[in-house]
């Protein structure tokens, strides 16, 4: 077996960016993701993952590149008809794209866990890497806003993330247990390194850590453990975090990224346009590298990984 053992933390397209670039590094004996599910919600009576899809779509080469979400050379007849019928259509779901709900809500409902269910169509995808949802039960992230509490696709997706954010709470985290398959595969061998992917630290990463167990695990990691910053110079890398951020009265720099995960942190990646600000993180107890952290192409993920990768061989060597 190799010496070699990630595992990557993620949501989002973000996070999926970089874990392709993983994929294209490691192979699937040296790789596992756990991924957020708190954002998964039922819609037009289907069980929908959003993050989990991305990452599988993404792996497996069918995502659709424009996105980042959802299928390539998709179709929308199912949509079309939904509006010609009056029917809920503010989240866009594609024929293809409805096909894995479907399957993926029958099995549920047969008695298949969500990491059975995940693993199955994975497979079927042709991705032979670990993917394990954060936990097998409903943890779900929702958002207080100055209109009332949202769940987090209404949030999302029907209200464009314009409502003011006050807060978060993340429904049903004292029910949830950490993924008992990533115990198994964290058992039959120590991971090398961690790598939290550049996710929303709120809506993607967080729910991950406020799983029975998950964050207590990372706090006590004997492997390094680095995170990749999801803002860039103030600026999001993509969607709402910095808005959060400041909304919450938190700056929206990579410094309070670093900050949201010091507890656990060995290391953290910043972008080269905030080279310079190493010495806010570096006050946190925390080792910086520096580093491309914008992915436009396949290119960049893999050198971005590369970085990571390298990261966390110079921190085991500390």
């Amino acid at each position: 077996m190799s010496t070699r053992r990630i595992l990557a933390i993620t949501g989002g397209v973000g996070g999926a960016k970089l874990s392709l670039g993983l994929a294209n590094i490691l192979g699937s004996e040296e790789l596992a993701f756990i991924v957020n599910s708190a954002d998964d919600f039922q819609h037009l009576g289907f069980h929908v993952s959003p993050d989990i899809d991305t990452l599988v779509y993404t792996l497996s080469g069918t995502a659709n590149a424009e996105t980042g979400w959802g299928r390539c050379n998709e179709s929308w007849q199912f949509m079309e008809a939904l509006r010609e019928l009056g029917g809920e259509s503010w989240f866009a779901l594609g024929d293809k794209d409805l096909a894995m709900h479907a399957e993926r809500t029958r099995l549920l409902a047969s008695g298949w866990t969500l990491t059975e269910v995940t693993k199955h169509l994975a497979t079927a995808l042709g991705i032979d890497y670990p993917i394990f949802p954060m936990c097998n039960e409903s943890l779900r992230t929702m958002v207080e806003t100055d209109q009332g509490m949202l769940e987090f696709q209404t949030y999302f997706v029907r209200e464009r993330c314009e409502p003011v954010v006050r807060g978060f709470v993340y429904d049903g985290a004292d029910q949830s247990r950490l993924n008992p398959a990533l115990t198994t595969w964290v058992d039959e061998a120590l991971p090398s390194g961690v790598i939290l992917c550049p996710s929303n630290p709120y809506v993607s990463i967080e729910p991950i850590l406020q799983v029975e167990g998950m964050r207590d695990y990372l706090v006590n990691c004997a492997a390094p453990v680095v995170a990749v910053s999801p803002v860039v110079a103030g600026r999001a890398i993509k969607g709402p975090t910095v808005k959060i951020m400041q909304e919450l009265g938190v700056p929206g720099t990579a410094e309070s990224v670093a900050a949201h995960y010091a507890d656990f942190l060995d290391g953290f990646v910043l972008d080269a346009e905030d080279a310079g600000r190493e010495h806010h993180i570096q006050a946190l107890g925390l080792e910086t590298a520096v580093a491309q952290t914008l992915m436009r192409s396949l290119e960049d993920r893999i050198t971005l990984a590369g970085a990571c990768l390298e990261f966390i061989d110079q921190l085991s060597r500390r």
